[in-house]
């Protein structure tokens, strides 16, 4: 055994010295330069993208991503030295390109929507063209523009070697040895790269459904390359995965009853009246009960907050179907899907949802949203949801005078669907209608048509000669949050005049109305600090040194994204704020005891029956409840309580999260809810 030990001890001696003697390593760069420029270019952009994305100290010094990254580019690249001459490079060239644009793509995505694209998503590009300033105005920003650099680097560096006569055309004999040497150190570096994994982070690749933690730990490259597979997944694993997707989906509600086993202060609190849902776009709690100067942002929903029923600490939980997202889970108590969105990818499915159990409760049911109907894929799934009809853009007179941004003026819209209301009003015993509201989408641009509403800053600031003077500093002017408080006002005045002419012709009597904002805005960090933290006298932020300065992180910033959600009555039957952390999945179940339904399979509760015990789940893994927050990507978590928490909170939770996520995302590919699923999901896919 020990002359074997020396035996191998003295061969890697020997190549080492060989290495050293034939400066072998010096010499492998120069034959393959312009691979290794390639490579360089590649990681480098991959790189990057995690620095823009991603910002933590852990990311910038991920040594095992680099890995990865590299890996993938080389046994990619290696196939290059199967060609001869000039189609080499082209063949280089063309992967360069290729992981160019991924990163570009990647890093505008994240901007948005805080996760990274999806080859799911293609469906939705039919809807770019409808949102297309959002896109240019918020979305496109210079950094994206940064990862082109290496690009025409390599591409500068090709025709440099070129010009000097050092591009080389080599035999097929080298050409192969050169692929052989390539493929395999390419497969050694992965090889490395695997043993490094640990079991968890394996089983989150395997799920693919938290994106920032698989960029952060498997890098870009190979993120994209299992994404590939995670969307045509659904697919095969629909003909295919069927028994155990349906043996999960028993076992997760086996101790579920058929029928509500509990009654609190508010069951059937509302069961016969109408109902009015508003869905309140991009309507986030930050601008509720703010003023600059005095005035206030929203004093319509500040007034309707202190007469009715406000849920003060109420989080979306959208993934990349955004406002779709949004109403699959108020309507379903479902998650949104962890490929594509149940609204284009699987409008098809039964679903078990609040218009189609009020239906049977007698309800005639309807939405209204002033957009084109096919946007999001509505005009189909909302039939799947159970609504009797959906007025759409071709159910209202638009014309250019009442547009602001992206459609027909929410003033406008409103004002239209009273008409409407009130025909249905007439000719029904009952209702149950949704209202989409439109104006408050981003970019926020449209602001000469928002009305007179200013975000500056009056102060008295001490002069130097000691005597004082009034000022008006710009504030948030000019900065998309700025504008953004701008538009909400607008909003906000638009539905003071919607509950006032509903109220003149009677139709708030025996109404209730529930209103929720759909999600976050998805403005800029740093403008919230500047929000927090401004300076009149010299326009900017303050220094991080002065004493009222306010410190603002990641975590402020996410928990900041809380929406508002109210349910309101004329005659103020509920009343009071509700601080239960609570999430959009939790609505169902809840309205659902003060309208009289039930649904045995809502993934969410009656928030009246957990209370401080709920826990919110975001499609990304992430989670809360009323004593932490936990960011599953970074594995970090801030306590918003001061109590000791046990040993396995987080991990019992995490467990949860992913058991909750992985159900609903196999009840709506599987269609679990049809009592038929196993033969019409087959002919579905």
């Amino acid at each position: 055994m020990k002359k074997k030990i020396v035996k191998v001890k003295d061969k890697l001696l020997n190549f080492i010295k060989r290495i050293k003697n034939e400066k072998l390593i010096s010499k492998s760069i120069k034959e393959n330069r312009l691979f290794i420029v390639y490579v360089i270019a590649c990681v480098l952009n991959s790189t990057l993208l995690r620095f823009f994305t991603i910002p933590t100290l852990e990311n910038y010094l991920s040594f095992k991503t680099i890995i990865a990254d590299i890996a993938v580019v080389t046994i990619i690249g290696s196939f290059s030295y199967l060609f001869k001459g000039k189609k080499r490079y082209i063949y280089l060239l063309i992967w360069a390109t290729i992981f160019t644009v991924i990163c570009t793509i990647n890093s505008a995505y994240y901007t948005f929507y805080t996760s990274f694209a999806s080859v799911s998503m293609l469906s939705l590009t039919q809807y770019i063209g409808e949102v297309g300033d959002a896109v240019v105005e918020n979305v496109i920003q210079i950094k994206d523009l940064v990862y082109i650099f290496p690009l025409v680097f390599f591409i500068y560096y090709y025709h440099r070697l070129v010009k000097n006569n050092k591009y080389k055309k080599y035999s097929k004999t080298i050409r192969l040895k050169k692929f052989k040497n390539s493929i395999i150190t390419g497969t050694i570096i992965l090889i490395v790269f695997m043993v490094m994994l640990s079991s968890l982070e394996i089983s989150r690749f395997v799920k693919q459904w938290n994106r920032e933690y698989i960029v952060m730990k498997f890098g870009i490259y190979l993120y994209q390359g299992n994404d590939i597979v995670a969307s045509i997944q659904p697919k095969i694993s629909a003909m295919f995965g069927y028994d155990d997707a349906k043996k999960e989906f028993n076992e997760y509600y086996k101790d579920r009853n058929e029928e509500q086993d509990y009654n609190n202060e508010y069951t059937n609190i509302f069961e016969g009246r109408n109902v009015i849902v508003i869905h309140a776009e991009s309507m986030q709690d930050i601008a509720l009960n703010r003023t600059f100067n005095g005035e206030e942002v929203t004093p319509n929903l500040n007034k309707l907050i202190k007469e009715g029923l406000y849920f003060s600490n109420f989080y979306s939980q959208v993934s990349v179907g955004t406002s779709s997202d949004t109403e699959l889970t108020f309507n379903t108590s479902l998650m949104p899907t962890q490929n594509g969105t149940a609204f284009v990818s699987y409008f098809d499915r039964t679903y078990i949802a609040t218009p189609s159990l009020m239906k049977e409760k007698g309800y005639y049911t309807f939405s209204m949203h002033a957009n084109n109907a096919d946007f999001w894929n509505r005009r189909a799934m909302h039939e799947s949801l159970g609504y009797d009809k959906f007025y759409s853009k071709e159910n209202y007179d638009v014309i250019d005078e009442n547009i602001i941004g992206l459609g027909l003026s929410d003033k406008e819209f409103f004002a239209q669907s009273i008409e409407k209301i009130k025909k249905i009003s007439q000719e029904h015993e009952k209702f149950y209608g949704l209202l989409i509201t439109l104006t408050n989408h981003t970019p926020f641009s449209d602001t000469e048509k928002y009305g007179d509403f200013a975000v500056t800053m009056k102060t008295t600031i001490t002069n130097e000669d000691g005597t004082t003077s009034e000022i008006e500093a710009p504030y948030l002017e000019g900065t998309k949050l700025g504008n953004y408080f701008k538009s909400v006002h607008y909003a906000d005045e638009a539905l003071g005049e919607f509950f006032t002419k509903m109220n003149e012709e009677g139709l708030l009597d025996n109404t209730v109305v529930i209103l929720y904002g759909d999600h976050d805005a998805r403005l800029p960090k740093n403008e919230y600090n500047l929000m927090n933290n401004y300076d009149p006298v010299t326009d900017d932020i303050k220094d991080k040194d002065d004493p009222t300065y306010e410190e603002y992180d990641s975590f402020d910033y996410e928990l900041d994204r809380k929406v508002p959600l109210l349910i309101w009555t004329k005659d103020g039957k509920v009343k009071g704020e509700v601080n239960y952390t609570m999430g959009m999945y939790d609505v169902m179940p809840t309205i659902g005891n003060m309208l009289g339904f039930y649904n045995k399979y809502a993934l969410g509760h009656d928030i009246f029956e957990t209370k401080e015990n709920n826990i919110v789940v975001f499609p990304n893994g992430n989670w809360i409840t009323d004593k932490m927050y936990y960011n599953s990507q970074k594995g970090e978590y801030k306590l918003l309580k001061d109590e000791i928490i046990e040993d396995d909170y987080i991990s019992k939770n995490n467990e949860y999260t992913e058991k909750l996520l992985d159900v609903s995302n196999k009840a709506i590919v599987f269609d679990l809810f049809n009592p038929n699923s196993e033969e019409t999901v087959s002919k579905k896919n």
